[in-house]
């Protein structure tokens, strides 16, 4: 409970690609603790051990895990159904899970899953996910799963945060045309959870008001 008595909305976080749960939540603590303290934020590790070179590697400590595989393109996914299984696994044992957090390829899920719900393909067995914030984020490529995931406006209220610099920030721009009144954050660094200004922390604390509202329904 937050201190005006409502329930603080619970996120399931993703992390990104050959990384871990504790490592997002190391990133995250980049954020002020004024708003950290707002969120329920739930990390889990990814179903899958690393099966290559973590990017990471040298700057946090392993274990590593993936989501699911991919070819070059980021058009063919191997082991993608497990992985939605599993979060929905996720989502019911840590829940009730009110929204998702997700940086880079769990960016990419976060953003993907709520039409995936929609369409009765993922997540059929946990309430309806009611937010996502999306940090260097992108479309999934693969017709069969763009399809599913953006025929209809991502409606849920989504925060995302842009960076300048970010080899994905193309493809992040092109996932909020597929969201309905997304709030967006700019930062000048690259691919990365950013540090917050003081106008970013006026626009999180604003968003987690919003859907403050939403939890409590």
């Amino acid at each position: 409970m937050g201190s005006d008595g409502v329930r603080k909305p619970r996120l399931l976080c993703l992390h990104g690609f050959r990384t871990s749960g504790e490592i997002l939540k190391t990133q995250l603590h980049k954020w002020p603790q004024s708003v950290l303290d707002n969120l329920d934020l739930v990390f889990v590790d990814a179903p899958f051990p690393c099966q290559g070179k973590s990017d990471v590697e040298g700057i946090f400590d392993p274990p590593y895990y993936e989501w699911f595989q991919f070819n070059k393109e980021f058009t063919e996914y191997t082991n993608f159904d497990e992985c939605l299984k599993y979060i929905e696994d996720c989502m019911i044992k840590h829940g009730p899970i009110d929204g998702l957090l997700g940086f880079s390829q769990g960016a990419i899920l976060s953003a993907a899953l709520p039409g995936l719900q929609e369409k009765g393909v993922a997540l059929t067995k946990v309430p309806k996910v009611k937010f996502v914030v999306i940090v260097g984020g992108a479309k999934f490529r693969s017709p069969s799963v763009v399809d599913k995931a953006y025929s209809s406006p991502i409606s849920c209220p989504s925060l995302h945060f842009l960076g300048e610099v970010d080899f994905l920030k193309q493809y992040g721009m092109e996932l909020l045309e597929s969201c309905v009144e997304p709030v967006v954050i700019h930062h000048p660094k690259g691919h990365t959870i950013p540090r917050l200004d003081d106008k970013s922390v006026k626009t999180v604390m604003d968003f987690i008001e919003r859907i403050k509202k939403d939890v409590s329904k």
